[in-house]
């Protein structure tokens, strides 16, 4: 069998505000389904198969790693590794973290660094393009992707490249985010690309050039490396060391200082879905040119796009190219060409404290989830899921007692010394203060109804005493 020649380094990070309410800090675009059946991140690992592609190695942000796991999951691909980020960084880090993992088993290795949260039309074509750049790679030439413009994108950057024949062309400059009036000049010429934010290069020819131009990102990240642990299926990063590394793009640290450089062009539809138009502008429209998502009615409406999620009817009657996007907890409606202030949005409710820019309204763990069905003062109702195989924390709560009832499936309950199956429709009480845990031993997954009353009913009014996935705390 074949050694792989290329390793792709896959970047979970980043939030998606610009696609709130469906994206949250908590469960971001990443990790949604917007353009297929598959969240971006599932795309983006099955797009990375082939004989000549080794298992994608990802980096996650820690809050996020139980996501990666599971989606990994789904759809039956291990990793070679996910490596955690303990706090957020921009990709100049990131991409320095994949060669100097790679680095430690063979230094002449390729890397194939992606985002996870892209869409590509054309799988078939993106591996021609990356089989274009093995050549340069193998010499030591850093490479970039670009995507031939099809329209004059004012929210891109663009790099400028010689004019030649080949597929793989010397890069001149890189432009960020430029005028209409250079975007639509850019479009003219076949000089000009979006950059895809895609890179090809060997593990030593990155680390050579962060020598050169950030000898001090490179000396954070080599000790946050060289101190990470392991914990569980994860490689955790030093938090201490990796902090000490600056927080900028691969672009600015690097790429527009280093010599050499060159790019590949990537022929097929590509998108950094980075707002919602950007996901309309993707997706099949109807006669009218709308994008109807979910439980929506549409009357005398065109060019817009309409998503609801969670059974809720959307309808809209009498609107042009606006956005429309129902969640169970928000709701955005916006003219199509104001999208970019969604992030604007998103910060003023996080600086006012406001869940609803972090948590979805149903909240994934590692065991299942949870999702809270009502409020008030001094109770709290939620419908709890747990999955084949999980278990909660060994936990108690100093301010709340909890009561319970199985409503679907079987589900193992531990409360103080007691250990007990509860079937549907059976229930127990937890008074404040007592040991418990809950957990599914069944091949079928549990669903219960918990009620919260006491005087404080937050998170984070949990003791836990054990736990499976490493999170009891001393």
């Amino acid at each position: 069998m074949s050694r792989p020649k290329i390793y792709p380094f896959i970047l979970c990070g980043g939030s998606g505000e610009r696609l709130w309410p469906l994206s949250r800090k908590a469960y971001p675009k990443q990790f949604l389904k917007l353009v297929s059946k598959q969240s971006l991140l599932q795309e983006t690992c099955l797009r990375v198969r082939g004989t000549d592609l080794a298992p994608p190695s990802l980096l996650a942000a820690q809050d996020h790693r139980f996501l990666v796991a599971e989606q990994l999951r789904e759809i039956d691909v291990a990793p070679r590794s996910i490596i955690l980020e303990p706090v957020a960084r921009n990709t100049a880090p990131a991409a320095l973290i994949s060669a100097l993992t790679m680095a430690r088993e063979d230094p002449n290795r390729l890397i194939l660094l992606l985002p996870s949260d892209h869409c590509i039309a054309d799988a078939a074509v993106f591996h021609d393009a990356v089989q274009a750049g093995i050549a340069a790679a193998d010499n030591g030439h850093l490479i970039t992707f670009g995507i031939k413009p099809d329209r004059p994108e004012t929210g891109y950057g663009y790099i400028e490249t010689r004019t030649n024949s080949s597929i793989v062309r010397d890069v001149e400059r890189f432009i960020e985010k430029p005028s209409r009036q250079n975007a639509e000049d850019y479009i003219l010429s076949d000089r000009f690309s979006w950059n895809a934010g895609i890179f090809l290069f060997s593990a030593k020819s990155l680390i050579r050039a962060f020598e050169t131009h950030a000898p001090e990102i490179l000396a954070a990240c080599r000790e946050a490396l060289d101190n990470a642990l392991s914990d569980l299926d994860f490689l955790r990063l030093d938090e201490t060391a990796y902090s000490r590394a600056e927080n900028i793009s691969l672009d600015y640290a690097i790429l527009e200082k280093a010599s050499g450089l060159k790019s590949v062009m990537l022929q097929t539809q590509w998108s950094d879905l980075g707002a919602w138009p950007a996901i309309w502008q993707m997706m099949s429209k109807d006669e009218n040119g709308n994008v109807a998502r979910g439980d929506v009615a549409l009357r005398d409406t065109k060019n817009s796009y309409v998503h609801s999620e969670d059974g809720a009817n959307l309808t809209l009657i009498g609107l042009r190219d606006v956005l429309a996007i129902a969640t169970k907890d928000a709701i955005l409606v916006a003219a199509m060409d104001h999208a970019q202030q969604v992030k604007d949005v998103v910060n003023h409710m996080k600086a006012a404290g406001r869940d609803l820019a972090i948590q979805p309204s149903r909240v994934c763990k590692p065991w299942g989830w949870y999702e809270t069905l009502m409020m008030g003062e001094r109770f709290q109702v939620k419908c709890i899921m747990v999955k084949p195989g999980g278990k909660l924390s060994l936990q108690s709560h100093r301010h709340r007692a909890e009561h319970w009832v199985v409503v679907k499936g079987a589900l193992e309950v531990t409360v103080g010394d007691t250990v007990k199956l509860l079937s549907e429709n059976e229930y127990i009480s937890i008074p404040l203060g007592e040991i418990h845990r809950l957990a599914n031993p069944k091949e079928t997954p549990g669903y219960l109804i918990e009620i919260q009353s006491g005087s404080y009913l937050g998170e984070d009014d949990i003791v836990r005493y054990d736990d499976i996935y490493g999170r009891a705390g001393p």
